[in-house]
């Protein structure tokens, strides 16, 4: 049970750090995005 418990605590601790990395490069994701669009819609 403890180790459950534990389990569950790093994979909060782990969703929080992935949730902030997104949210850091948001713009950068964004940009990505815009440039594929104009790659694909250009032709």
């Amino acid at each position: 049970m403890e180790l459950f418990i534990i389990l569950k605590i790093i994979f909060l601790i782990g969703a929080v750090i992935a949730l902030y990395a997104v949210a850091r490069n948001l713009d950068i994701i964004k940009i990505i995005l815009i440039y594929w669009k104009d790659l694909i819609f250009r032709k």
